[in-house]
């Protein structure tokens, strides 16, 4: 055994999936790695391109070209839409269950009353439409940055009520909802009247607090994700503790997934400090885990800014090197992503795409692994090299990539 790295390009799609034009029409024609090499034809990745990025893509875009040497394929996402949240639990191995899509105002009455029972103090603002007031420094409504009718968020000003009393409400609203997420955050405001004042309505069926307005990111920001159908139990960090294996989480995937027994680098989104963390924990003696995710893709997909996201690209490629220098015979890495995030498609949101499935190791044979149906076969693939129970969800793909190429063709 060894290390096992897998690191998540977040965002990093190579062409829209198949099913886009039934539930995501938005998206088609979307191929964020595709249209940043076409925006900037002179942008290299020497190390992505020697992994195999451009077979995963499937044509050559600008000066990047076919490696011959690469183990590579491509993943789909089985979970509904393209959610960094859904997509990280999917890597680690969770069966996505399909979450209902609805407004807060459907649930209000259920969840006020389980508030109400647990002792919390519970007021509705809104003529209209409404969302809930808790102890007079927490909005619980939709989230209106996400799809809508996906998310609900509960928006706290941490100077008013502790984070865990917040963790406590979300968990009271995590139980009585069936949507994908419900999201439990805040900051250290002057006012709590801040929240209140940053409320907005959606297509006159959505209410909920624009979270960038009302400040909350600003100062002392904390944030816990709950997501529908996810148990802890089943996914790798927890089979990899029950055969004496250590995870390690480093940036946004140490803010969302489940980790207790292992080592959680949170708050973090610096791409070259999430490297060196990384770096640094594949140096260290004994066998591990190590996830990491490269959130500054994502947050260039968001703003449109297709440049930001090509530097970033070029960090993170540079930076590739430097841990595949630092492996060990036996180790392993992997380079993926959870979804896309084209910059050029016309909208700010995620695109549901497939992602590029990289893998490498000192010394290894080209292979391709085909479209793998769920990202979970990365999370099996890892308990089954650390020989550990498999996680809930996923096919390991260790038989293929340890035998060297088994008859796919390498070039396109």
């Amino acid at each position: 055994m060894g290390k096992f790295v897998v690191v998540v390009i977040d965002s990093f799609g190579v062409g829209a999936m198949d099913d886009v034009s039934q539930v995501r029409p938005q998206d088609i024609g979307a191929n964020t790695c595709g249209h940043i090499l076409q925006h900037f034809p002179q942008l290299r990745l020497p190390v992505l391109e020697k992994l195999g990025l451009i077979n995963a893509l499937g044509f050559e875009a600008g000066a990047m070209t076919f490696s011959d040497g690469a183990v590579y394929g491509t993943a789909m996402l089985q979970h509904e839409g393209g959610d960094t949240f859904m997509g990280h639990q999917e890597i680690l191995g969770t069966l996505p269950q399909a979450p209902l899509r609805m407004p807060f105002s459907a649930v209000i009455d259920e969840v006020e009353q389980a508030l109400l029972a647990e002792g919390w103090r519970v007021a509705r603002v809104g003529e209209g439409l409404q969302y809930l007031w808790v102890n007079e420094a927490v909005a619980i409504g939709d989230n209106l940055e996400a799809d809508l009718g996906q998310v609900f968020n509960i928006s706290a000003n941490l100077a008013a009520i502790s984070f865990e009393d917040v963790r406590k409400i979300g968990e009271v609203v995590r139980r009585c909802v069936k949507v994908g997420r419900v999201i439990a955050f805040g900051g250290i405001l002057e006012s709590s009247q801040q929240i209140p004042a940053a409320a907005e309505e959606k297509q006159g069926i959505y209410i909920g607090i624009n979270a960038p307005r009302s400040g909350v990111y600003k100062n002392g920001f904390q944030v816990v994700h709950m997501g529908y159908g996810v148990d802890a139990s089943v996914q790798v960090p927890q089979q990899l503790h029950d055969a004496g294996i250590k995870t390690i989480l480093v940036g946004k995937v140490a803010d969302i997934a489940i980790n207790p027994h292992g080592v959680s680098y949170q708050n973090l989104v610096d791409s070259q400090r999430i490297m060196d963390i990384t770096l640094d924990e594949l140096s260290q003696p004994g066998d591990a885990f190590i996830c990491t995710n490269i959130q500054e893709t994502d947050l260039a997909g968001h703003a449109e800014d297709v440049a930001r996201y090509a530097e970033r690209l070029q960090l993170v490629d540079r930076n590739l090197e430097r841990l595949m220098r630092a492996m060990q015979p036996e180790d392993f890495l992997v380079v993926m992503a959870d979804h896309g995030n084209d910059p050029t498609i016309g909208h700010s949101r995620h695109t549901r795409e497939n992602v590029p499935l990289l893998v490498w190791r000192p010394g290894i044979q080209p292979a391709c692994l085909g479209v793998r149906t769920t990202l979970s076969d990365v999370g099996a693939t890892v308990c089954d090299y650390f020989s550990a129970k498999a996680p809930q969800n996923g096919t390991s793909f260790l038989s293929p990539i340890s035998g060297g190429n088994h008859g796919c063709t390498i070039a396109h």
